[in-house]
């Protein structure tokens, strides 16, 4: 008897805590709601270049700038590790196609990686990463008076040019035709400029140590050459007579790293890289 009170009173408390509850029973718990994590913490988080050894082909005219950018850069990638080699972009494209052991190419002009494209060697197309203009520098005090651009074509200048297959002296023959045109004799303008030059560099680097030890009265350059130096003094370019240079990049068909190269390049064009090209003169790529 006692047995069977104790569970009739057990039920009845069981009756109790129900309805003290509303009637209803209890039902199972819902699973937690799965965490979202915001995009912006996603993207934090998430791993930036797998880390590789690059060995980066530039023109000479990216030396000062790119040395920026190799400390940004392996700051913000831990392991990466950029070589960088420069020279005339025409120099670096012919060893390119000769097998020297590349990941990157950047070059100064537009038409040295598409030849890369078209003897196959690049893996994709080529990317403009940072745009340029020309000035005319001069020795420190300007010992021959050059006063304009005009004057490179004056009797007894000495300019300083580069070989014919260097970006910057395309850019250079764009610029003294459209000097030539504003002239009273444009074959003659471009006949006493050619008669004027009285060496060809390697590339434009060259050029600007020439100029820099007084060996040339003047030169044509890319206006983050003259920037660049302490030493020379640049000659403005008016804007309607400048010539605008594009430069690209294209990751070498044969690199073992090209992904890792292709994300440099990637950086370069974005917010981070483009802080660093125009912190030394460079201009958005057009």
């Amino acid at each position: 008897m006692k047995v069977r009170g104790l569970l009739i009173a057990h039920a009845l408390g069981l009756v109790v805590a129900a309805c003290s509850n509303g009637g209803s029973t209890p039902s199972p718990s819902a699973p937690p709601e799965p965490s979202v994590v915001p995009p912006s913490a996603a993207a934090s988080e998430a791993p930036s270049a797998k880390p590789a050894s690059l060995t980066i082909f530039a023109a000479a005219s990216l030396k000062n700038v790119l040395a920026d950018a190799e400390i940004a850069y392996e700051a913000a990638n831990p392991g990466t590790d950029l070589t960088i080699a420069t020279d005339s972009s025409a120099a670096l494209e012919t060893q390119i196609e000769q097998g020297a052991p590349a990941d990157l190419f950047l070059s100064a002009d537009t038409t040295n990686p598409q030849k890369l494209v078209e003897a196959g060697l690049a893996a994709g197309d080529p990317v403009p990463f940072a745009g340029n203009k020309l000035t005319v520098i001069v020795p420190t005090g300007n010992p021959a008076g050059i006063q304009s651009p005009a004057d490179l074509a004056k009797d007894g200048i000495r300019v300083i040019a580069a070989g014919d297959e260097v970006p910057i002296t395309k850019y250079a023959k764009q610029l003294v035709e459209k000097l030539a045109a504003e002239s009273a004799d444009a074959a003659a303008f471009q006949a006493a400029y050619a008669t004027n030059v009285a060496s060809k560099e390697d590339n434009v680097g060259q050029i600007v140590s020439k100029i820099e030890l007084g060996e040339g009265d003047a030169a044509i350059v890319y206006v983050t050459d003259a920037a660049a130096s302490d030493e020379v003094t640049p000659i403005e370019i008016p804007d309607a007579l400048n010539v605008p240079a594009t430069y690209t990049g294209v990751v070498v068909g044969a690199s073992p790293h090209d992904d890792a190269a292709a994300m440099f390049l990637e950086w370069l064009t974005g917010p981070e890289g483009q802080t660093v090209l125009s912190s030394f003169g460079f201009q958005p790529p057009p």
